[in-house]
């Protein structure tokens, strides 16, 4: 593991730490604020230095984007799509109780996306079929808004807010508003038992890590695809 990587699980640690008292509220914000940033593009938090998401961005293109590269499960379309999805709906309805991203702002039409909920346990071919049709430039700044408004519900924490659970109320909301699947509820049963510093210690943190590295995995094995695809045309 390189030093950045090291750093921010380093980072990620110290967060946990700092969620366990709300005394430690202001140095909570300021090292989630570090540990999110390198995982959205750096206009969200207007930051340089080590960044995934631009890493994964650079080069990238339509083809590769779209494609599910031989023996794997996923597009890089599909990691981008989940991880906003996530966060949208944990950060924007249980955490802040607010309507999510994709229902403002003419989002969910300028995506087109075949699905509104999260993608998980979807088919290989709900996979295939996400990766043809959702909209390329506009996914990554769907995904930018999503993570500049995460950043401004985490500004506004209080100390009292930090071991709230998410109310009945709010996740059945993502069921009712297609969010989340009836045959993926054990999704709102895991997040339910979360408190918010459950919460921003998974979806927009460390859940963002572990599928931002797959999507880098995934770059390099649709690169070489497309490339011989295009050579043997």
């Amino acid at each position: 593991m390189d030093a950045n990587r090291m750093q921010w699980n380093q980072n990620l640690k110290e967060l946990r730490q700092a969620l366990k008292s709300p005394a430690n509220l202001d140095r909570a914000k300021q090292l989630f604020f570090a540990v999110h940033a390198p995982l959205h593009a750096s206009r969200v938090s207007n930051t340089q230095g080590w960044n995934l998401e631009e890493e994964l961005w650079l080069g990238l293109n339509e083809a590769e984007f779209r494609c599910i590269p031989a023996g794997e499960e996923h597009s890089i379309a599909w990691c981008l799509w989940h991880l906003a999805r996530i966060e949208d709906i944990t950060m924007n309805v249980l955490v802040a109780d607010s309507a999510q991203v994709l229902n403002q702002s003419d989002w969910a039409r300028r995506l087109h996306p075949p699905i509104q909920d999260t993608g998980n346990l979807i088919s290989p071919e709900g996979v295939q079929n996400l990766s043809e049709r959702i909209a390329f430039a506009d996914l990554r700044a769907y995904r930018s808004v999503v993570g500049q408004r995460t950043r401004e519900i985490v500004f506004q924490l209080g100390s009292m807010d930090i071991q709230r659970k998410a109310s009945a109320e709010r996740l059945q909301r993502l069921l009712d508003e297609g969010a989340v699947l009836p045959t993926t509820t054990g999704l709102l049963d895991y997040w339910g038992n979360l408190t918010v510093a459950g919460l921003l210690l998974m979806p927009p943190t460390r859940h963002a890590f572990i599928h931002l590295t797959e999507a880098l995995k995934l770059k390099k094995k649709a690169q070489k695809m497309v490339k011989q695809s295009r050579e043997n045309a």
